[in-house]
Order: structure tokens, then sequence, then C-alpha cells
């Protein structure tokens, strides 16, 4: 089992900036990747950016140049750095991991609203 608490949410203008951050405990040693993935206001969950446990990343179009993921594995823990934050980044961010045997595990979501 693995579990995962996410923090940094918040309420930002246009423009501004956050730090996500997502910690792992339990078997973390069967984590093979983690990830971002958010649900805007009466849409589906959407990836938003992930990192396998080599450092290989992957991101959304949407986010490409805004957003970037990374990992301090002492720490167990994924931070997402959001900048240059727009209206319709606003939504439920949720952490995820995905084992070695492709289980995947997520966070309870925190919330990030960009508006003036």
């Amino acid at each position: 089992q693995v579990q995962l608490v996410e923090s940094g949410g918040g309420l930002v203008q246009p423009g501004g900036s956050l730090r996500l951050s997502c910690a792992a405990s339990g078997s973390i040693f069967s984590i093979y990747a983690m990830g971002w993935y958010r649900q805007p206001p009466g849409k589906q969950r959407e990836l938003v950016a992930t990192i396998t446990s080599g450092g290989s990343t992957n991101y959304a179009d949407s986010v490409k140049g805004r957003f970037t993921i990374s990992r301090d594995n002492a720490k167990n823990t994924v931070y997402l750095q959001m900048n240059s934050l727009k209206p319709e980044d606003t939504a439920v961010y949720y952490c995820n991991a995905i084992t070695l045997n492709v289980t995947d595990y997520w966070g309870q979501g925190t919330q990030v609203t960009v508006s003036s």
C-alpha cells in the first residue's frame, strides 16, 4: 500500500505561482512513477505531469513551459511548481503513484483556484 498526502493548494491571481507537494509513505520501494492530475469543474480528470523513478518527465501540452515536476527521493516527495497560472488552471489537483505491478494510488486532492 502507498499513501499520498498533498499540500500547497490555494487561491492565486492570474500570472502567479504555487508549488504543490505530495509526500508518499508505505511501500514506496514499489513506486515506478508519480504524477499530478487535475479535474477542472464539470470536466474529467486529466494528466498534468509525470515523473518516473529514473527522472524522466512528461507534461500535458497545456502546461509545458509553465509547470515543472520534480522529486526529492530522500523525502519521498514529488513537487509541482506552477508558474504563470491562468484561470483555466483552476481545478482539484490529485497526486498519483503507479507501482511496478501497475497499481494506481491517489491522494485526496488539493484545490487550486486562479482568480482575480
